[in-house]
């Protein structure tokens, strides 16, 4: 059996599973699930991840698991994506951590209003914007002297974060205003080799 992975490709957690899938040449079969058509909450999705969110994956023994840090963490286990250094081990957890607690939230959400929900960024709760901006100073200001955020070499921190954070600009923010962002954006996605 081969590793599954349910997912929606406009979706920046989803997309984290198979950017670190394909990065460690991992076997699997993408399975296509479209959130804006309800598709997670058939009974067979729910039967596998009662939660109804993708991503989810069925590992090959036949095992399921859900939430994107979760999956990536399990399919990364001993690779070049975590690093070897417990200090640095546990800065990748942290920032992932954040990202789920203080960034996404923010950033993704907005994302989805503006481009699946047809609002303009004007139109969006000023708490949000500002805690998007917010999120985005905190990885410019994490980036200072650093070309990854947790190690010398790309980790899942950074997987967890470019996700979305590449998006922003969707979400009505202007990444103008954070040149290390930029950059860092550039060199994560050129060492996952980041197409879509």
């Amino acid at each position: 059996m081969v590793l599954r992975i349910f997912g929606d490709s406009i979706s920046g957690n989803c997309l984290k599973v198979k950017w670190v899938a394909d990065h460690l040449g991992l076997d699997y079969e993408w399975i296509e699930i479209d959130i804006l058509k309800g598709e997670t909450r058939t009974a067979d999705f729910l039967a596998m991840n009662p939660a109804g969110q993708v991503p989810a994956v069925v590992l090959p023994d036949g095992r399921p698991l859900a939430q994107s840090n979760a999956i990536i963490l399990h399919l990364a286990e001993g690779s070049d994506l975590v690093p070897a250094d417990a200090y640095e081990r546990a800065r990748m957890l942290e920032w992932m951590f954040w990202e789920q607690y203080s960034h996404e939230p923010y950033v993704a959400v907005a994302r989805f209003l503006v481009r699946y929900q047809g609002r303009s960024p004007e139109e969006l709760e000023a708490r949000l914007v500002e805690r998007g901006y917010g999120a985005l100073q905190r990885l410019e200001d994490g980036l200072a002297g650093r070309d990854f955020l947790a190690s010398s070499g790309v980790s899942l921190a950074d997987v967890a974060l470019v996700a979305y954070t590449r998006w922003a600009g969707e979400g009505g923010f202007d990444l103008a205003r954070y040149p290390r962002v930029q950059a860092w954006v550039a060199r994560v996605e050129t060492a996952l080799a980041i197409t879509d």
